[in-house]
């Protein structure tokens, strides 16, 4: 039987891949809407871009859709408490999101260059604001969450959305966009032809060194920087309760982790090799290789961040001991069973059919595609 201690750990792990799975597919959406203003020079080149991701948007963006549902359901103190603190970055990234399904559907309506300039604007703000909140949150949770709970236990954030725009974070947040728009140029690569395919192998290896350089970075300031640790004995069964236990902020302790098991280091180098071989494959025009190693850059970067932090989710600042833990957060030990049980049939099917869907869309789109198909395609 399971017990609750190994249903939180399990659902710390579907987390991670969940966001894992939302970094890969829709981060190459977000990427390639970065680039769209840069890299596509004719109006040609713009709906070959746009095309790529087409077919895969809409189910690229349930990984998301399906992280918010999980978080919710498995860790519903941290979710309320989130949204709480992050609450305008939260409708940003939304209200950024809107513009893609319309850029779609509208950009071609009108044989105008102003009308379309306008939605590729819209494309634009649909993948820069989501890939630099992303990694802004990241770095905030890194540094801590000014919150707490009073008698009722009701969530209470005293900090303000421009103390979220603080230096480290703003670094993670670089490390984000620098991170999703390699992939997205890698993404090209495998999906383009000619000037537009050359033109995203420059930009994917001069992404891949700034996310490379801007991790570094972050890593060596994070040992510089308060981390927080459980100073007090945690019972891993019992009901989900953030208070009564103490925490301590020492510097350097995101750290600890790996100084116990050193063999973690090997999530933080995934990214320095992903991301050197990302600039290799990329120069020797291995697109399928390029996109791989990116892929296993972003993963580097997720699980570096989540091993750093185990067990806290989501630490605050002022009140340290009412920290959210793994073991202190989550639903009932009830419905956690029956999340799995859900989890293990519809995760599966959603990720068969988002393969089979990526086989039959499987091949490049060059100019000729587009010009006999204009009618029909974005």
């Amino acid at each position: 039987m399971l017990d609750y201690e190994f249903l939180r750990f399990i659902w710390w792990v579907l987390v991670c891949i969940l966001l894992i799975g939302f970094a890969i597919t829709d981060g190459f959406d977000m990427g390639v809407a970065n680039l769209l203003p840069f890299i596509g020079k004719k109006e040609v080149e713009k709906r070959i871009m746009i095309n790529t991701i087409a077919p895969h948007w809409d189910g690229n963006q349930v990984w998301l859709l399906t992280a918010g549902g999980a978080m919710f359901a498995a860790w519903p103190i941290v979710y309320a408490t989130s949204f709480s603190g992050f609450y305008i970055a939260m409708i940003l990234v939304l209200a950024a999101l809107f513009f893609r399904p319309l850029a779609f559907d509208y950009r071609n309506k009108k044989d105008d260059k102003t009308w379309r300039k306008t939605w590729d604007i819209g494309l634009f703000v649909s993948g820069f604001v989501p890939s630099l909140v992303f990694g802004v949150a990241f770095g905030n949770l890194l540094q801590g969450v000014p919150f707490e709970f009073n008698d009722l236990m009701q969530v209470k954030y005293t900090g303000s959305f421009f103390e979220l725009l603080n230096p480290f974070a703003l670094v993670c947040g670089i490390i984000s966009f620098a991170m999703l728009t390699t992939h997205g140029a890698t993404w090209l690569q495998m999906k383009t032809t000619a000037e537009l395919r050359n033109r995203a192998r420059t930009v994917s290896q001069v992404g891949a060194f700034v996310t490379l350089i801007t991790f570094v970075l972050a890593g060596i300031w994070l040992l510089f920087k308060d981390g927080f640790v459980l100073t007090s004995v945690v019972d891993h069964n019992a009901p989900s309760s953030p208070l009564g236990k103490t925490v301590a902020i020492e510097t350097g302790a995101w750290f600890n982790n790996y100084k116990e098991m050193p063999v973690l280091f090997i999530l933080p180098a995934l990214v320095v090799v992903g991301a050197v071989l990302n600039i290799v494959a990329s120069k020797a025009n291995r697109s399928g290789f390029a996109f791989f190693f990116s892929s296993l850059t972003m993963i580097g970067v997720i699980l570096s961040c989540a091993t750093s932090m185990f067990p806290f989710i989501m630490p605050s600042i002022t009140h340290p001991e009412m920290s959210l833990l793994m073991w202190d957060s989550t639903s009932s030990e009830l419905t956690l069973k029956i999340m799995l049980g859900l989890a293990l049939v519809f995760v599966v099917l959603s990720l068969a059919y988002t393969i089979w869907s990526y086989v039959k869309m499987f091949g490049r789109l060059d100019a000729d595609f587009i010009e006999a198909n204009k009618n029909s395609l974005y």
